[in-house]
Protein backbone atom coordinates (compact mmCIF):
# COMPACT_ATOMS: atom_id res chain seq x y z
CA UNK A 1 0.00 0.00 0.00
CA UNK A 2 1.30 3.32 -0.83
CA UNK A 3 2.00 5.64 2.02
CA UNK A 4 0.24 8.96 1.68
CA UNK A 5 0.69 12.39 3.52
CA UNK A 6 -0.98 15.74 2.74
CA UNK A 7 1.24 18.27 1.81
CA UNK A 8 0.43 22.07 1.16
CA UNK A 9 0.85 23.18 -2.67
CA UNK A 10 4.69 25.01 -3.54
CA UNK A 11 4.97 28.42 -4.51
CA UNK A 12 6.22 29.31 -8.01
CA UNK A 13 9.71 29.38 -6.13
CA UNK A 14 9.03 26.13 -3.96
CA UNK A 15 8.57 24.13 -6.48
CA UNK A 16 11.76 24.11 -8.60
CA UNK A 17 13.97 23.53 -5.20
CA UNK A 18 11.33 20.40 -4.79
CA UNK A 19 12.68 19.66 -8.36
CA UNK A 20 16.69 20.32 -8.08
CA UNK A 21 18.63 17.34 -8.59
CA UNK A 22 21.83 19.25 -7.97
CA UNK A 23 24.45 18.21 -5.45
CA UNK A 24 24.23 21.61 -4.02
CA UNK A 25 21.06 23.80 -4.03
CA UNK A 26 20.80 26.81 -2.41
CA UNK A 27 17.19 28.54 -1.78
CA UNK A 28 16.18 31.85 -0.37
CA UNK A 29 18.35 35.12 -0.74
CA UNK A 30 15.57 37.18 1.22
CA UNK A 31 14.07 37.01 4.49
CA UNK A 32 9.78 35.24 4.35
CA UNK A 33 10.77 33.25 1.33
CA UNK A 34 9.31 30.06 2.60
CA UNK A 35 12.51 28.26 3.13
CA UNK A 36 11.55 26.32 6.20
CA UNK A 37 8.17 24.55 4.36
CA UNK A 38 10.36 23.80 1.55
CA UNK A 39 13.09 21.90 3.36
CA UNK A 40 10.33 19.82 5.21
CA UNK A 41 8.53 18.92 2.10
CA UNK A 42 11.56 18.17 0.36
CA UNK A 43 13.19 16.03 3.39
CA UNK A 44 9.23 13.76 3.58
CA UNK A 45 9.28 13.53 0.27
CA UNK A 46 13.08 11.95 -0.79
CA UNK A 47 12.73 10.10 2.77
CA UNK A 48 9.20 8.35 1.07
CA UNK A 49 10.82 8.18 -2.08
CA UNK A 50 14.07 5.90 -1.57
CA UNK A 51 13.29 3.87 1.86
CA UNK A 52 16.28 3.44 4.20
CA UNK A 53 17.49 6.76 3.15
CA UNK A 54 19.44 9.07 5.75
CA UNK A 55 19.13 12.66 5.80
CA UNK A 56 19.92 15.34 8.98
CA UNK A 57 18.23 19.07 9.15
CA UNK A 58 20.96 21.61 10.86
CA UNK A 59 20.13 24.77 12.50
CA UNK A 60 22.35 26.76 14.76
CA UNK A 61 20.62 26.01 17.96
CA UNK A 62 18.52 23.50 19.31
CA UNK A 63 15.06 25.95 20.32
CA UNK A 64 15.47 26.76 16.03
CA UNK A 65 15.30 23.56 15.29
CA UNK A 66 12.48 22.34 17.46
CA UNK A 67 10.78 25.77 16.46
CA UNK A 68 10.72 25.65 12.92
CA UNK A 69 11.54 21.68 12.16
CA UNK A 70 11.07 19.41 14.38
CA UNK A 71 7.74 20.26 16.12
CA UNK A 72 6.28 20.28 12.70
CA UNK A 73 7.78 17.44 10.90
CA UNK A 74 6.92 15.33 14.03
CA UNK A 75 3.40 16.24 14.37
CA UNK A 76 2.92 16.00 10.74
CA UNK A 77 4.32 12.23 10.22
CA UNK A 78 3.29 11.04 13.19
CA UNK A 79 -0.39 11.64 13.16
CA UNK A 80 -0.11 10.34 9.15
CA UNK A 81 1.41 7.30 11.01
CA UNK A 82 4.06 7.42 8.79
CA UNK A 83 6.93 7.77 11.01
CA UNK A 84 8.22 8.00 15.06
CA UNK A 85 10.21 10.28 16.79
CA UNK A 86 13.09 9.17 19.44
CA UNK A 87 13.17 12.43 21.45
CA UNK A 88 16.55 11.01 22.91
CA UNK A 89 18.39 10.68 19.82
CA UNK A 90 16.09 13.11 18.12
CA UNK A 91 15.53 11.40 15.13
CA UNK A 92 12.38 10.75 12.92
CA UNK A 93 12.16 7.16 11.47
CA UNK A 94 9.78 6.29 8.74
CA UNK A 95 7.84 3.26 8.45
CA UNK A 96 10.18 2.50 5.13
CA UNK A 97 13.47 2.63 6.98
CA UNK A 98 14.31 6.20 6.00
CA UNK A 99 15.29 8.46 8.84
CA UNK A 100 16.02 11.98 9.53
CA UNK A 101 18.49 13.69 12.13
CA UNK A 102 17.66 16.88 13.99
CA UNK A 103 21.41 18.23 14.50
CA UNK A 104 22.46 21.59 16.29
CA UNK A 105 25.72 23.30 16.56
CA UNK A 106 26.70 26.27 18.56
CA UNK A 107 30.63 26.72 18.07
CA UNK A 108 32.44 24.92 15.76
CA UNK A 109 33.85 22.58 18.68
CA UNK A 110 30.31 21.07 18.46
CA UNK A 111 31.07 19.84 15.01
CA UNK A 112 33.66 17.32 16.30
CA UNK A 113 31.04 14.89 16.92
CA UNK A 114 29.26 14.69 14.09
CA UNK A 115 32.63 13.78 11.86
CA UNK A 116 32.22 10.43 11.42
CA UNK A 117 28.45 10.45 10.80
CA UNK A 118 27.42 9.87 7.15
CA UNK A 119 24.03 11.02 5.34
CA UNK A 120 22.76 10.64 1.61
CA UNK A 121 21.02 14.44 2.27
CA UNK A 122 21.92 16.93 4.08
CA UNK A 123 19.64 20.78 4.66
CA UNK A 124 21.57 23.23 6.35
CA UNK A 125 18.76 25.63 7.39
CA UNK A 126 19.77 29.43 7.92
CA UNK A 127 23.21 28.46 6.10
CA UNK A 128 24.82 31.72 6.54
CA UNK A 129 24.74 31.70 10.00
CA UNK A 130 27.84 29.06 9.55
CA UNK A 131 31.41 30.01 8.75
CA UNK A 132 33.01 28.71 5.37
CA UNK A 133 34.78 25.87 7.74
CA UNK A 134 32.06 25.05 9.53
CA UNK A 135 29.79 24.23 5.92
CA UNK A 136 32.72 22.25 5.19
CA UNK A 137 32.60 19.93 7.71
CA UNK A 138 29.45 19.71 7.79
CA UNK A 139 29.13 18.52 3.51
CA UNK A 140 32.14 16.51 4.32
CA UNK A 141 29.30 13.69 6.37
CA UNK A 142 27.57 14.02 2.60
CA UNK A 143 28.89 10.53 1.99
CA UNK A 144 28.11 6.99 1.76
CA UNK A 145 28.27 3.63 -0.22
CA UNK A 146 24.97 2.87 -1.64
CA UNK A 147 22.94 4.12 -4.59
CA UNK A 148 20.80 7.00 -2.97
CA UNK A 149 21.36 10.69 -4.15
CA UNK A 150 24.00 12.76 -2.51
CA UNK A 151 23.05 16.59 -1.97
CA UNK A 152 23.18 19.29 0.52
CA UNK A 153 20.46 21.79 0.38
CA UNK A 154 21.19 25.55 1.83
CA UNK A 155 18.38 28.10 2.98
CA UNK A 156 20.00 31.05 3.22
CA UNK A 157 19.81 35.33 3.63
CA UNK A 158 22.14 38.33 3.23
CA UNK A 159 24.10 38.89 5.94
CA UNK A 160 25.94 36.24 8.56
CA UNK A 161 28.91 34.60 9.56
CA UNK A 162 28.81 32.70 6.05
CA UNK A 163 27.52 35.40 3.94
CA UNK A 164 30.60 36.00 1.46
CA UNK A 165 31.59 31.76 1.08
CA UNK A 166 27.42 31.53 -0.02
CA UNK A 167 27.47 34.24 -1.83
CA UNK A 168 30.50 33.48 -3.67
CA UNK A 169 29.29 29.37 -4.38
CA UNK A 170 25.27 30.83 -5.75
CA UNK A 171 25.36 34.07 -6.11
CA UNK A 172 29.36 35.14 -7.46
CA UNK A 173 29.41 31.48 -8.65
CA UNK A 174 33.01 32.01 -8.52
CA UNK A 175 34.80 28.15 -7.69
CA UNK A 176 38.27 27.26 -6.75
CA UNK A 177 39.94 24.25 -8.48
CA UNK A 178 38.21 21.34 -6.50
CA UNK A 179 34.70 22.61 -7.39
CA UNK A 180 32.76 22.06 -9.97
CA UNK A 181 30.04 24.31 -11.56
CA UNK A 182 27.97 21.62 -12.64
CA UNK A 183 27.36 21.00 -9.19
CA UNK A 184 25.52 24.48 -8.26
CA UNK A 185 22.40 25.50 -8.52
CA UNK A 186 20.51 28.72 -6.68
CA UNK A 187 16.83 29.57 -6.82
CA UNK A 188 15.69 33.26 -5.21
CA UNK A 189 12.88 33.78 -3.36
CA UNK A 190 11.68 36.77 -2.15
CA UNK A 191 8.88 37.64 0.92
CA UNK A 192 6.24 38.26 -2.14
CA UNK A 193 6.87 34.49 -3.10
CA UNK A 194 5.56 32.99 -0.06
CA UNK A 195 1.57 33.75 -0.25
CA UNK A 196 0.85 31.77 2.94
CA UNK A 197 3.25 34.03 4.96
CA UNK A 198 1.44 37.00 3.25
CA UNK A 199 -1.75 35.91 3.98
CA UNK A 200 -1.43 34.74 7.55
CA UNK A 201 0.73 37.83 8.28
CA UNK A 202 0.48 40.62 6.33
CA UNK A 203 2.63 42.79 8.52
CA UNK A 204 5.74 40.91 8.11
CA UNK A 205 6.30 42.60 4.48
CA UNK A 206 5.97 45.80 6.71
CA UNK A 207 8.52 45.10 9.04
CA UNK A 208 11.35 44.65 6.22
CA UNK A 209 9.54 47.93 4.42
CA UNK A 210 10.64 50.00 7.58
CA UNK A 211 14.26 48.32 7.75
CA UNK A 212 17.49 51.04 6.75
CA UNK A 213 17.98 50.96 3.50
CA UNK A 214 20.99 48.26 3.07
CA UNK A 215 19.21 46.19 5.49
CA UNK A 216 16.15 46.43 3.60
CA UNK A 217 17.63 45.97 0.17
CA UNK A 218 19.33 42.42 1.47
CA UNK A 219 16.30 41.09 3.72
CA UNK A 220 13.41 42.20 1.57
CA UNK A 221 15.06 42.49 -2.29
CA UNK A 222 17.37 40.09 -1.45
CA UNK A 223 20.33 41.81 -2.44
CA UNK A 224 23.70 40.29 -1.59
CA UNK A 225 26.01 43.29 -1.95
CA UNK A 226 24.45 46.32 -0.56
CA UNK A 227 26.42 45.19 3.30
CA UNK A 228 29.34 47.64 3.26
CA UNK A 229 29.81 50.85 3.76
CA UNK A 230 28.28 53.02 6.58
CA UNK A 231 26.83 51.21 8.97
CA UNK A 232 24.42 53.91 10.15
CA UNK A 233 23.93 55.34 7.04
CA UNK A 234 20.02 56.76 8.15
CA UNK A 235 22.43 59.37 10.69
CA UNK A 236 21.93 62.68 9.96
CA UNK A 237 24.42 65.38 11.39
CA UNK A 238 22.18 68.27 10.12
CA UNK A 239 21.64 72.31 11.48
CA UNK A 240 21.52 71.26 15.19
CA UNK A 241 18.91 74.65 15.36
CA UNK A 242 16.46 72.80 13.26
CA UNK A 243 13.40 70.66 14.46
CA UNK A 244 13.36 67.73 11.80
CA UNK A 245 15.35 65.73 9.73
CA UNK A 246 18.75 65.99 11.54
CA UNK A 247 20.13 64.06 14.56
CA UNK A 248 21.75 66.52 16.21
CA UNK A 249 19.96 69.31 17.79
CA UNK A 250 21.15 71.91 20.48
CA UNK A 251 21.54 71.13 23.81
CA UNK A 252 18.67 72.09 26.40
CA UNK A 253 17.74 71.37 30.11
CA UNK A 254 15.51 68.48 30.11
CA UNK A 255 12.45 68.46 32.26
CA UNK A 256 12.82 66.66 35.57
CA UNK A 257 9.95 64.21 35.82
CA UNK A 258 11.17 62.59 32.21
CA UNK A 259 13.15 59.31 32.53
CA UNK A 260 16.76 59.36 32.71
CA UNK A 261 18.79 56.17 31.63
CA UNK A 262 22.62 56.05 31.57
CA UNK A 263 24.69 53.58 29.16
CA UNK A 264 27.82 52.00 30.42
CA UNK A 265 30.68 50.21 28.49
CA UNK A 266 33.93 49.59 30.00
CA UNK A 267 36.32 49.08 27.21
CA UNK A 268 39.15 47.03 29.66
CA UNK A 269 41.95 48.48 28.13
CA UNK A 270 40.08 50.37 25.40
CA UNK A 271 37.99 53.94 26.03
CA UNK A 272 34.94 53.28 28.56
CA UNK A 273 31.45 54.98 26.82
CA UNK A 274 29.21 56.45 30.07
CA UNK A 275 26.03 58.49 28.30
CA UNK A 276 22.99 59.88 29.79
CA UNK A 277 20.25 59.85 28.29
CA UNK A 278 16.71 61.52 29.07
CA UNK A 279 13.49 60.13 27.24
CA UNK A 280 10.42 62.21 26.95
CA UNK A 281 6.36 61.51 27.51
CA UNK A 282 6.11 60.14 24.12
CA UNK A 283 9.40 57.63 24.22
CA UNK A 284 12.12 59.74 22.15
CA UNK A 285 15.45 59.44 23.43
CA UNK A 286 17.61 62.14 23.77
CA UNK A 287 21.61 61.42 24.51
CA UNK A 288 22.24 64.73 26.51
CA UNK A 289 25.79 63.93 28.42
CA UNK A 290 28.51 61.94 27.71
CA UNK A 291 32.05 60.86 29.26
CA UNK A 292 34.18 59.32 27.34
CA UNK A 293 37.96 57.86 28.29
CA UNK A 294 40.40 55.49 28.52
CA UNK A 295 41.23 52.90 31.03
CA UNK A 296 45.21 52.69 29.68
CA UNK A 297 47.01 51.83 26.68
CA UNK A 298 47.49 53.32 24.09
CA UNK A 299 48.36 56.02 26.50
CA UNK A 300 49.38 54.86 30.15
CA UNK A 301 49.21 58.93 31.03
CA UNK A 302 45.60 58.96 30.55
CA UNK A 303 44.98 56.14 32.09
CA UNK A 304 41.44 56.64 34.44
CA UNK A 305 40.49 53.79 37.06
CA UNK A 306 37.55 52.27 37.42
CA UNK A 307 37.34 53.49 41.03
CA UNK A 308 38.02 57.17 39.61
CA UNK A 309 35.45 56.47 36.63
CA UNK A 310 32.90 55.55 39.34
CA UNK A 311 33.75 58.57 42.00
CA UNK A 312 33.38 61.22 38.77
CA UNK A 313 30.36 59.38 37.56
CA UNK A 314 28.59 60.26 40.70
CA UNK A 315 29.79 63.37 40.47
CA UNK A 316 28.25 63.95 37.45
CA UNK A 317 24.79 62.81 38.54
CA UNK A 318 24.71 64.56 42.05
CA UNK A 319 26.37 68.30 40.34
CA UNK A 320 25.16 68.35 36.71
CA UNK A 321 22.11 70.68 36.06
CA UNK A 322 20.76 67.97 33.48
CA UNK A 323 21.14 64.65 36.51
CA UNK A 324 20.66 66.61 39.92
CA UNK A 325 17.98 65.49 41.64
CA UNK A 326 17.34 63.26 38.91
CA UNK A 327 16.77 59.47 39.47
CA UNK A 328 19.03 56.99 37.07
CA UNK A 329 18.72 53.86 35.47
CA UNK A 330 22.24 52.61 35.13
CA UNK A 331 22.69 49.86 32.24
CA UNK A 332 25.78 48.31 31.37
CA UNK A 333 27.61 45.69 29.31
CA UNK A 334 26.99 42.36 31.39
CA UNK A 335 31.11 41.68 31.05
CA UNK A 336 31.74 44.07 34.18
CA UNK A 337 30.30 41.31 36.08
CA UNK A 338 32.90 39.10 35.34
CA UNK A 339 34.71 38.10 38.88
CA UNK A 340 37.50 35.95 36.81
CA UNK A 341 40.32 39.25 37.72
CA UNK A 342 39.39 39.31 41.69
CA UNK A 343 36.71 42.16 42.58
CA UNK A 344 34.23 42.69 39.52
CA UNK A 345 33.84 45.96 38.23
CA UNK A 346 30.70 45.91 38.65
CA UNK A 347 31.64 45.45 42.76
CA UNK A 348 33.57 48.24 42.63
CA UNK A 349 30.60 50.81 41.10
CA UNK A 350 28.79 49.65 44.09
CA UNK A 351 31.15 50.55 46.26
CA UNK A 352 31.02 53.87 45.01
CA UNK A 353 27.34 54.12 44.91
CA UNK A 354 26.52 53.31 41.24
CA UNK A 355 24.40 50.25 40.76
CA UNK A 356 23.91 48.82 37.11
CA UNK A 357 21.81 46.62 35.81
CA UNK A 358 22.94 44.02 33.21
CA UNK A 359 22.43 45.05 29.46
CA UNK A 360 20.88 42.68 26.69
CA UNK A 361 23.98 41.59 24.96
CA UNK A 362 22.21 40.84 22.12
CA UNK A 363 23.78 42.44 18.96
CA UNK A 364 21.62 41.84 15.98
CA UNK A 365 18.70 43.17 18.05
CA UNK A 366 20.24 45.42 19.32
CA UNK A 367 21.53 47.00 16.48
CA UNK A 368 17.99 47.12 15.06
CA UNK A 369 16.99 48.83 18.01
CA UNK A 370 19.25 51.44 17.38
CA UNK A 371 18.42 51.82 13.77
CA UNK A 372 14.72 51.71 14.59
CA UNK A 373 15.40 54.87 17.30
CA UNK A 374 17.47 56.75 13.99
CA UNK A 375 14.62 55.90 11.42
CA UNK A 376 12.99 59.79 10.69
CA UNK A 377 8.74 59.65 9.97
CA UNK A 378 7.30 61.44 6.94
CA UNK A 379 7.62 64.92 9.17
CA UNK A 380 11.33 64.15 9.75
CA UNK A 381 11.38 63.24 13.30
CA UNK A 382 12.99 60.26 14.88
CA UNK A 383 13.11 58.58 17.66
CA UNK A 384 16.32 60.00 18.41
CA UNK A 385 18.27 62.95 19.04
CA UNK A 386 22.12 63.92 20.29
CA UNK A 387 22.96 67.17 21.85
CA UNK A 388 25.62 69.02 19.90
CA UNK A 389 27.37 69.01 22.92
CA UNK A 390 27.99 64.87 22.55
CA UNK A 391 31.13 65.33 20.45
CA UNK A 392 32.46 61.73 20.55
CA UNK A 393 29.29 59.96 20.20
CA UNK A 394 28.48 62.20 16.64
CA UNK A 395 32.12 61.20 15.72
CA UNK A 396 32.10 57.85 15.90
CA UNK A 397 28.54 56.42 14.99
CA UNK A 398 29.68 58.31 11.71
CA UNK A 399 33.21 56.03 11.61
CA UNK A 400 31.35 52.75 12.05
CA UNK A 401 31.30 50.30 9.10
CA UNK A 402 29.67 46.69 8.52
CA UNK A 403 31.93 43.93 9.09
CA UNK A 404 33.53 42.31 6.27
CA UNK A 405 32.76 38.34 7.52
CA UNK A 406 29.81 38.70 9.34
CA UNK A 407 28.03 41.43 6.52
CA UNK A 408 25.47 42.33 8.71
CA UNK A 409 27.23 43.21 12.21
CA UNK A 410 29.60 46.14 13.09
CA UNK A 411 33.09 45.84 12.71
CA UNK A 412 34.26 45.64 15.96
CA UNK A 413 37.75 46.60 14.88
CA UNK A 414 36.91 49.98 14.81
CA UNK A 415 35.72 52.80 17.65
CA UNK A 416 32.68 50.96 18.71
CA UNK A 417 31.91 51.81 22.70
CA UNK A 418 30.19 54.66 22.32
CA UNK A 419 27.70 52.22 20.05
CA UNK A 420 27.69 49.39 22.69
CA UNK A 421 26.94 51.47 25.67
CA UNK A 422 23.77 53.26 23.21
CA UNK A 423 23.02 49.65 22.21
CA UNK A 424 22.56 48.39 26.20
CA UNK A 425 19.95 51.49 27.06
CA UNK A 426 17.90 51.03 23.96
CA UNK A 427 17.00 47.29 24.45
CA UNK A 428 16.29 48.60 28.01
CA UNK A 429 13.76 50.65 25.99
CA UNK A 430 13.10 48.76 22.81
CA UNK A 431 10.45 50.24 20.17
CA UNK A 432 8.45 49.15 17.01
CA UNK A 433 9.74 50.20 13.51
CA UNK A 434 7.88 53.00 11.74
CA UNK A 435 7.27 53.57 7.90
CA UNK A 436 8.74 56.30 6.79
CA UNK A 437 5.71 57.13 4.71
CA UNK A 438 4.17 56.96 8.39
CA UNK A 439 3.25 60.26 10.84
CA UNK A 440 3.67 58.70 14.32
CA UNK A 441 0.87 59.54 16.93
CA UNK A 442 1.27 59.97 20.49
CA UNK A 443 -1.88 58.94 21.87
CA UNK A 444 -3.71 62.11 22.29
CA UNK A 445 -0.90 63.78 21.32
CA UNK A 446 -0.61 63.97 17.73
CA UNK A 447 2.76 64.39 15.84
CA UNK A 448 2.15 68.27 14.48
CA UNK A 449 1.44 69.33 18.05
CA UNK A 450 4.64 67.41 19.02
CA UNK A 451 6.25 69.04 16.34
CA UNK A 452 5.24 72.50 17.23
CA UNK A 453 5.90 72.02 21.54
CA UNK A 454 9.37 71.10 20.01
CA UNK A 455 10.23 74.04 18.00
CA UNK A 456 8.38 75.79 21.56
CA UNK A 457 10.79 74.47 23.60
CA UNK A 458 13.97 75.91 21.26
CA UNK A 459 12.34 79.14 20.82
CA UNK A 460 12.33 79.90 24.57
CA UNK A 461 16.07 78.48 24.83
CA UNK A 462 16.74 81.06 22.05
CA UNK A 463 17.37 78.53 19.08
CA UNK A 464 15.20 79.92 15.82
CA UNK A 465 13.67 77.13 14.40
CA UNK A 466 12.30 77.28 10.75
Amino acid sequence: MATVIELDRPSEKQRPFLLDHHKHVGYGGARGGGKSWAVRTKDILLCLKHPGIRTAIFRRTYPELERNHIRVLVTMCTQARIATYNRTEKRLTYINGSTTEFVFAQRQADLDKIQGNEWDVIFIDEATQWSEEELKIITACCRGANDFPKRIYYTCNPGGIGHQYIKRIFIDRSYEDTEDPDDYSFIQSKVTDNQALMDADPDYIKYLQALPPKLRKAWLDGDWNVLSGAFFEEFRNGDPTQSAWTHVIEPFEPPRHWTYMMGYDYGYSKPFSCQWYAIDESGIMYLILEWYGWNGEPNEGMRITAEKQFEHIREIEEQHPYLKGRKVRHIADPAIWDAERGESIAETAEKKGIFFEKGDHARMSGWMQCHYRLQFDANGIPMFYVFSSCPQFIRTIQLQQYDEHRVEDLDTDLEDHTMDSWRYVCMARPIKPTQPQETREYGDDPLNQRVAKRKSRFIEHGYEVH
